[in-house]
Order: structure tokens, then sequence, then C-alpha cells
């Protein structure tokens, strides 16, 4: 599989899609760009960001903010207030456990089920 070719078919930002699974994880690929992720956590789930291509700004709470760029990974620590935005387009590959709500216990217009998720 070619992440790159997966991600021809994500049209909308902040709309993850699975691309397979692993055990009991979620692979997916998603295209990020603005500002429109809130404040959440995850409390029972890290959560791995790894930039395909672009930059990605990535922000924890009492932490100093992280550009991250292409070939960057990052594992948000389950528990811990982040967010991401992105200025231009931003390609990323998520590894999340299965039971990890999209933006945590926040509600959000970007939110978006598993079956929405799927392919």
């Amino acid at each position: 599989m070619n992440l790159k070719e997966q991600l021809k078919d994500v049209k909308d930002y902040f709309s993850p899609k699975i691309v397979t699974e692993v055990n009991d994880q979620y692979v997916k690929v998603a295209k990020i760009k603005g500002q429109e992720v809130p404040w959440h956590n995850h409390e029972n789930e890290d959560e791995l960001f790894y930039i395909i291509e672009g930059e990605l700004l990535m922000e924890i709470e009492n932490g100093i903010p992280k550009i991250m760029n292409s070939g960057d990974m990052f594992v948000v620590p389950k528990g811990i207030n982040h967010k991401v935005s992105s200025v231009e387009v931003c390609s990323i590959m998520l590894i999340e456990t299965k039971t990890t709500k999209h933006t945590g216990e926040v509600k959000s217009s970007i939110i978006k089920s598993i079956k929405e998720q799927s392919y």
C-alpha cells in the first residue's frame, strides 16, 4: 500500500480515513489545513502522528508547540490535551487504538464516526 495513493481519495480536511488495521489499532490517513481541531485528549489511548507531506503544528498543553515536517513522528500520550493545525495542506498518518474517539470527549463539528472514517 502506498499512503500517498491512499490520500488521493481524501477530499475533506480533518476527516481521517482508515486504510488498514493492525491488531486493535487503526491506521488512518488524513489531510489537515487550518485550525479546526479543538483542544482534546484521549483518556485511555496514545495517538501516533506521522507526517507524510507538509508541515504540522503540534500543540501540547503546557508544552512548547512543535513544528513537525515530512518524516517526523510524534506520540501523544494518553490523557494529554493536544491540538493540531496547519497553514498549508499537511498529509498525515495516524495510528490509534480502535476505541479512540476522534476528538476525545470534546464535541466539535469536525467529529467523524468510525463508519464515516471507513473506506
